[in-house]
């Protein structure tokens, strides 16, 4: 069957076929009852705008390239569904790459992206960083980068303020009586390791706790990590009596090698993450968490590299914060583990 043309649609609109083309763009010159009854017309009959033919005329094509390290990572299902959000509403697809936090395999995924001609580029948790310029810059395609995990910063990006969260986490468990606190962060080098382990840190200084090497112990961030992680604490000579987790899925790791111990949170240790997943609030305990927005930082990247593109004032940086959500993994420690940290 011959696809609907514009032709077509004129004809039975009975209007020029220039009028079609400007009401099908949202033109300002058709007048607004005419082009919408031109649109439901065209909706009607089944018309399909041919991208390729469009971004002859437009050198776009309203395509925005997606790197996420997996899709299998909940965080990042949550923030493509922000970014999808805004692009939907601002007329523009997706399309997805993985990198499985490979610098080299995230760029490329870029390359792949930029092959598909995609208008721009977010990459969330990103750890090329700068070395995306030499590659994008002189294509002119813009990039966004969500929790950019390369410790030099890059001209557009979103991040969750990773260090006052770890802070406040520490703090809410040095107020419940905790002075041994262990800290499991990710092997992988990322930069919101880095500032949740400085926030930790921060938070035992202000409360003259000298912070003990063997209590900061690292797993890579999925849950098989967190169980090996908090199985090596649990084999200390004075295990600590709450542990500080680079995000949830280690945690829930944290929690089930407690559990295996015959142990149990919070009453014989406490536990807390941070990301704040769907699950999280369904643990068993409910875990203490830092909520990361991060829909609300998807939509917030989506929306500055559409500001960039339309070449509009945006910001450079967005340091988003994170919120602490106390829940009930965390408690004071029985009185006969509540000792100073000697």
């Amino acid at each position: 069957m011959k696809p609907v043309s514009i032709k077509d649609i004129a004809r039975a609109a009975r209007v020029s076929h220039s009028t079609v083309s400007r009401a099908l763009r949202g033109s300002p010159l058709v007048n607004p009852k005419t082009a919408a009854r031109i649109r439901r017309l065209a909706q009607k009959i089944g018309y399909l705008p041919s991208a390729l033919g469009r971004s002859l005329k437009t050198r776009r094509t309203l395509t925005i390239g997606v790197v996420v390290n997996t899709i299998a990572d909940p965080v990042m299902a949550e923030l493509v569904a922000g970014i999808q959000e805004v692009t939907n509403r601002a007329g523009y697809s997706i399309l997805l790459a993985e990198s499985h936090s490979d610098p080299e395999r995230e760029l490329r995924a870029a390359r792949a992206l930029l092959e598909h001609r995609v208008d721009g580029v977010l990459a969330a948790a990103s750890r090329v960083g700068p070395d995306y310029r030499p590659l994008l810059e002189p294509l002119g395609v813009p990039i966004v980068l969500i929790n950019n995990q390369h410790p030099k910063p890059y001209r557009h990006a979103v991040s969750i303020d990773s260090q006052p969260a770890g802070r406040a986490v520490t703090e809410h468990l040095i107020s419940l009586g905790h002075r041994r606190i262990a800290y499991i962060g990710d092997r992988f080098g990322y930069q919101t390791d880095v500032e949740r382990f400085t926030g930790y840190l921060e938070a035992l200084a202000a409360h003259g706790l000298q912070q003990r090497p063997e209590l900061a112990v690292k797993g890579d961030g999925m849950i098989a990590g967190g169980i090996e992680a908090m199985a090596a604490l649990l084999e200390l000579r004075r295990p600590p009596t709450a542990v500080f987790c680079y995000n949830d899925l280690t945690a829930i790791g944290a929690m089930r090698a407690i559990r295996a111990r015959g142990l149990r949170v919070p009453q014989d240790i406490s536990v807390a993450g941070f990301d704040d997943l769907f699950i999280s609030a369904d643990t068993n305990p409910p875990l203490t968490t830092v909520r990361q927005p991060k829909a609300h930082m998807g939509a917030l990247a989506a929306e500055t590299l559409l500001k960039v593109l339309a070449g509009q004032e945006c910001r450079l940086e967005v340091r988003v914060p994170g919120e602490l959500v106390i829940r009930e993994s965390t408690a004071p420690p029985r009185p006969e583990t509540a000792q100073g940290d000697d």
